[in-house]
């Protein structure tokens, strides 16, 4: 029985390939045509090291000079030894560019548009076929009648038949306006992908999932994921907005806290005059005690200013957390700022 990895590479872009029973991740990206770089295959040169971000595998035979003690426990290993002994999701430390691959393309037809809010809509696709990604990341959807592509994280979880998304409704926006004024179900749309390092990784410690507007999006997939294999740790979700009529997709945060035992969450909304009891920005509603000491992986994702906001209160803390997770986005969903992570060093 083989089993299914996913290669992130260095520009956000995602691969996904099928390695037999025994065979090794080099060996089987070779073979479907993606060149990992690697120079020996024996495990002498460390060329094809990469970091393993969830999964188990068998190591395989390789010498010290090419992974060390210490970095093989950080989770790093050798492409042309490893075999898989499940799922595996890799960080390639090389572009897909000169992997000589690329993401994937699909087309797909429209199922529906709705109406979540004044700021808000809600579309799904549906037709594009076996559609494999990580919880949390995105694809560039094409913006139909123009050659401009939008990002849009999915709030669908993987191996849902339709997959949705969720968009700010900006009356010059070109996704917003074709949404809000020609969209009809049925109608033609592709879309490229997956991409982005911001996904779900293997839940080893307590989560804090910290949300701005529609970057509730990645968090509903990534909890959907999560309602069908559990977690054994508890997981808070704090989900910030600038004005009351930004608020959505509070039904689905519902139907999570009831399906996912130990997971939480509050809203907050920024705007003085907001009627929500909870008024402020996520940092002033997520108490101390979440940090849990440091030993917590965050995930953050909205605007970019919220994002610096929020780096800028977690080093005010005092405490720093086990690994911290971002993704930047423009509310137009322009493919700028998309995509980014970071993990601080062990």
């Amino acid at each position: 029985m083989g089993h299914t990895v996913a290669l992130n590479f260095e520009d956000g872009v995602t691969r996904f390939i099928e390695c037999r029973t025994g065979e090794t991740v080099a060996d089987a990206s070779y073979r479907v045509g993606i060149n990992i770089p690697l120079d020996c295959r024996d495990g002498a040169c460390g060329t094809c090291k990469c970091r393993v971000e969830s999964g188990t595998y068998d190591p395989g035979e390789y010498i010290e000079d090419a992974l060390s003690e210490e970095e093989a426990a950080e989770g790093l290993a050798l492409a042309c030894q490893m075999r898989p002994q499940t799922d595996l999701v890799i960080s390639v430390a090389a572009s897909s560019e000169v992997c000589k691959t690329r993401g994937q393309s699909f087309e797909a037809r429209l199922k529906s548009v709705e109406r979540l809010s004044a700021t808000t809509i809600a579309f799904s696709l549906e037709g594009a076929g076996a559609v494999t990604f990580l919880p949390g990341q995105y694809v560039n959807v094409q913006v139909p009648g123009t050659d401009q592509r939008r990002s849009y994280s999915f709030s669908s979880p993987p191996g849902a038949e339709t997959l949705s998304f969720l968009v700010r409704d900006i009356p010059p926006g070109l996704m917003s306006s074709f949404l809000r004024e020609r969209a009809e179900p049925g109608m033609p749309m592709s879309f490229v992908g997956p991409a982005g390092s911001f996904y779900l990784r293997d839940i080893r410690r307590p989560l804090l999932f910290l949300a701005g507007g529609t970057g509730l999006a990645p968090f509903l997939s990534m909890l959907g994921k999560i309602a069908e294999t559990g977690s054994a740790h508890p997981i808070h979700l704090v989900y910030g907005v600038t004005n009351d009529e930004d608020l959505v997709g509070v039904d689905r945060l519902e139907d999570c806290a009831a399906r996912i035992p130990g997971f939480t969450f509050a809203t907050c909304v920024a705007a003085e005059g907001s009627a929500h009891p909870r008024k402020g920005y996520v940092m002033a509603h997520t108490e101390p005690e979440r940090l849990n000491g440091g030993e917590v992986d965050v995930y953050l994702c909205g605007p970019p200013a919220m994002v610096d906001a929020v780096r800028v209160w977690l080093g005010q803390q005092g405490v720093s957390p086990a690994n911290f997770y971002y993704e930047k986005f423009s509310p137009s969903g322009a493919v700028t700022a998309i995509g980014e992570s970071h993990r601080p060093a062990a």
